[in-house]
């Protein structure tokens, strides 16, 4: 599991393989992820956009964002946590995912919520440290 922490906003996330979506002899490996966000905080918020930057294993970068996430902008009043599932194909078998959550206070401040770095890696992949 990997953790941050922004102004009391934690957010979690654990990553894991999707074997029967992916298909190594074509290049196409997929991973599904799990956040839970938590505010422990004593002002209620708004998730409102997404940011993520994905690279492969060759180093190639993807940027994706938009507003809130699967579909929805959920509002964490002071305790509350929020969960989801959502997933990421790579052309290679291991990448790495980070980014932020742009929040927004009931009294309109934005700030922006650090997703922790993680690592996509494939079961049995073999890593070579230099």
């Amino acid at each position: 599991m990997y953790r941050a922490r922004t102004r009391d906003i934690e957010i979690s996330v654990e990553p894991y393989y999707l074997e029967e979506q992916s298909s190594p002899e074509d290049s196409r490996y997929v991973w599904g992820y799990r956040i839970v966000i938590e505010n422990h905080s004593d002002v209620t918020v708004r998730l409102v956009h997404r940011y993520w930057h994905i690279t492969d294993q060759t180093g190639l970068v993807d940027e994706v964002e938009g507003p809130g996430v699967v579909g929805e902008q959920p509002r964490l009043q002071p305790g509350d946590s929020y969960e989801y599932s959502s997933g990421c194909p790579l052309d290679t078998p291991s990448g790495m995912m980070f980014g932020h959550y742009d929040m927004q206070t009931d009294e309109g401040e934005m700030f922006r919520a650090a997703i922790p770095a993680f690592s996509l890696d494939s079961p049995g992949l073999t890593r070579v440290l230099n």
